[in-house]
Parts: structure tokens; C-alpha cells; sequence
């Protein structure tokens, strides 16, 4: 199946109600590659909101993250896996202030949702269930406000388009900076209110079937090779 065919047929509703560009998005690096990583606290989530403030560069979202090899799930031990570490981030983060709102890309209806509580972990989680084209694919919404779960129930129908969530603070969503998670799987493997967003290095090829490029909704790449300036062409007087 050709996913990206799929979902561009399908015409997703922006997530945070615009489209991300390079004129309001900064791609972020969180891989040890990026050395200003070097002198954060990371256990300190204050610290750690400072640095992904610096990063954005004045822009309102901060995004990246898909396969993206982190070392900065060592701030937890919820991302601790028998003999291995949880370090290969399966979905995108899009770091934003608490409070912004997240919105619908498709109809959908709730398949599920909890409060994955605890330092380190989703907190408040939303998972659609959404059947285009005879397609079913899921899509995870993390570290959101905890009110928003109050008022969903499973099969609730979601329309395209519709506020969904919001990002939550630091006190709520994990004990993050504010950001939103997003995750696309194509099997829930009986997970019920939670999907792991992060995988051992050993399991990669394993969940890369299975959790699909974000962009593929969100087109930043896209949007990014649109804004570009096409070359002047010369004229011959």
C-alpha cells in the first residue's frame, strides 16, 4: 500500500489548525549530534522547557522526532526495557506553549484513552480510530491537558476538522515541556489508552512497519519545498 498516495488523497486537517512551514516551524535535533543537549539538566523539566524555548529560534512549533535516535529518555526509567533502552522515537513531537489546541486531521471515532501518569511518561493520551477508503490506521494524540479526556467515551464519532485536545503543562502531561506527540499506527497490537513512541534500536525495523511517517499528514516537507525560491530566470535584452 502506498501510504503516501493514501494520505495525500485524503487532504488531513492541519493538527494545530495551520499548516507547519518554515516561516512558523524549526526542526528540531534531539539526537546527541545536537551538543547544546550536553549542557542541559534533563531530570529538570524547568531546564529542559528553557533549552526547547532557545531552539525554536522565536518560531511558535518546534517539530521532529520520527526514528529519531534520543539520548534524552534517560531522564526516566519508563523507557527502561528488560536489557535494552528505549531509545528510537516512533511517532513526531510538535513543542508548542501549553494550552494550544490540536485539532482532528480525519472523522474518526475514540478507540481509546487513560492517563498514562508517571515522570517521564505520556500522561493524558487520546487514541482515533479512523476507516478511510476501507482503510483502518490509528492515530495517537500525547501529553495533553487532563480535562480534555472528561468528556470522550469509546466510539465517540470525531469529525475532521474538530477540536480535539490540548497541550498539557509539565505538572500533567508526563513531566514534559509542552509538546503534543503524534503517532500513526496501522495495528494496535491489543495496546488499549497507550502505544509505545519509543522502541529499542533492536525492535526499529519491527515498529517502522507498523508506525508510519507523520509527515505524511502533516507535510512539512511539502510545505518546506514550496517555500523555497525557485531560480530567477535570466532575460536576454
Amino acid at each position: 500500500m502506498d501510504y503516501k498516495e493514501f494520505f495525500k488523497r485524503q487532504q488531513a486537517h492541519p493538527l494545530m489548525g495551520e499548516a507547519l512551514n518554515k516561516d512558523n516551524t524549526e526542526l528540531l535535533d534531539l539526537t546527541a549530534n545536537n551538543k547544546g543537549l550536553e549542557g542541559v539538566n534533563l531530570q529538570d523539566t524547568s531546564d529542559f522547557d528553557k533549552f526547547i524555548k532557545r531552539q525554536l529560534n522565536g518560531k511558535k512549533y518546534g517539530l521532529g522526532g520520527y526514528m529519531e535516535k534520543r539520548d534524552i529518555y534517560r531522564r526516566s526509567d519508563v523507557f527502561a526495557q528488560n536489557d535494552a533502552f528505549r531509545n528510537i522515537h516512533l511517532g513526531v513531537d510538535i513543542w508548542a506553549e501549553a494550552c494550544t489546541p490540536v485539532y482532528a486531521p480525519f472523522d474518526g471515532v475514540v478507540h481509546s484513552f487513560r492517563d498514562n501518569a508517571g515522570y517521564g511518561n505520556y500522561g493524558p493520551t487520546i487514541i482515533l480510530q479512523h476507516e478511510l477508503e476501507g482503510q483502518t490506521f490509528f492515530t495517537l494524540y500525547g501529553h495533553l491537558k487532563l480535562r480534555d479526556l472528561n468528556p470522550l467515551h469509546r466510539g465517540l464519532k470525531i469529525k475532521k476538522g474538530q477540536l480535539l485536545c490540548h497541550l498539557g503543562i509539565q505538572e500533567e502531561n508526563g513531566n514534559w515541556p509542552p509538546h503534543l506527540h503524534f503517532q500513526i499506527m496501522t495495528d494496535m497490537l491489543d495496546f488499549d489508552g497507550d502505544f509505545p513512541g519509543v522502541s529499542a534500536e533492536v525492535d526499529t525495523e519491527h515498529y517502522r512497519t507498523i508506525c508510519l511517517d507523520p509527515d505524511m499528514i502533516l507535510c512539512f516537507e511539502v510545505q518546506q519545498e514550496a517555500g523555497k525560491q525557485k531560480p530567477t530566470q535570466g532575460v536576454v535584452i
